[in-house]
């Protein structure tokens, strides 16, 4: 009886044992499985900031799923240190390639010049400068006030000159404040311009004087303008436009209605005055009396 229930105790164990020994060894083949879909990707250990050099200390390695490698990472810190970052990147954000400057590049503003451009500054005040909330990245259009004629300013006229120009630092400042609402008063912005637009904007620099006009980062279009002088300033339109809601874009915005001139009380035509009825011509009544009765007769 006891030899028994040993050997039902043993064969327990013994499939107990099997269970075990089979469990992990798929746990083992599953975690090698994983570990050969595993790649090394370098990402950032703490904050870097656009148009610095990067060092080692700033970089870890961590382990990433093949299929969600991003495409350009690095798989050793050796390979990053002395790089310049051309946007900011967080913590624990994988570091690629298109988040470089090349190999080379000194740190700084020249680093996140792309290539074919050239980085130009020019003065501001707080009106020009839109009383300090033109940060870097946000989008201009560069509007100049001269006289063509170069007279003393006989008929000075204003025209845009650049559209959807890129700022690149406002100030010694390359990157955004951490609160973008809040105004940074400066009396310089570089701005990102082509070999051909410099040119212009030096130009106008020298001839007149700039205004810089914030637009949306969602507006990129183009605006064909003839420009304003003072004769057409005081004769041009100045009927009220309907107001678009915040970040709305063309297509949403409201249409204005197309109103009917108003015309002048002396434009106006007047009703016709209506000539009054002519008057029948009076007879002569004679008062006849016939006893207790009297009458009214009338003759032609």
């Amino acid at each position: 009886m006891r030899n028994k229930r040993f050997f039902i105790v043993l064969v327990g164990a013994l499939i107990f044992g099997v269970l075990a020994a089979v469990s992990v060894s798929r746990y083992l083949s599953s975690a090698q499985a994983y570990t050969k879909n595993l790649n090394k990707v370098a990402v950032a250990k703490v904050a870097i900031p656009i148009g610095s050099k990067i060092i080692a200390e700033q970089i870890m390695v961590v382990q990433f799923p093949k299929e969600s490698t991003p495409d350009g990472a690095f798989d050793s810190v050796e390979k990053l240190a002395g790089r310049v970052a051309v946007v900011n990147i967080a913590p624990r954000e994988p570091i690629t390639e298109s988040r470089l400057a090349a190999e080379g590049t000194a740190a700084g503003l020249s680093a996140i010049i792309p290539e074919g451009y050239r980085a130009m500054t020019v003065k501001v005040d707080d009106a020009a400068g839109i009383s300090g909330f033109i940060q870097p990245g946000t989008l201009v259009d560069v509007v100049v006030t001269i006289d063509p004629e170069g007279m003393g300013k006989q008929d000075p006229i204003s025209k845009i000159v650049l559209q959807n120009i890129k700022v690149l630092a406002n100030g010694q400042n390359i990157d955004k404040p951490e609160n973008e609402r809040e105004a940074n008063s400066v009396k310089a912005v570089t701005l990102q311009v082509t070999p051909e637009q410099a040119e212009k904007l030096a130009l106008a620099a020298t001839e007149g004087k700039l205004q810089l006009v914030m637009r949306s980062q969602i507006d990129q279009g183009n605006e064909e303008t003839k420009g304003v002088n003072k004769r057409n300033l005081l004769n041009s339109d100045n009927t009220a436009q309907p107001v678009p809601d915040p970040g709305a874009l063309k297509s949403e915005q409201p249409k204005s209605e197309n109103r009917p001139a108003r015309r002048s009380s002396s434009s106006v035509s007047k009703p016709a005055a209506t000539a009054p009825a002519p008057q029948p011509t009076p007879r002569t009544q004679v008062e006849m009396i016939e006893g207790a009765k009297k009458r009214n007769v009338e003759f032609p």
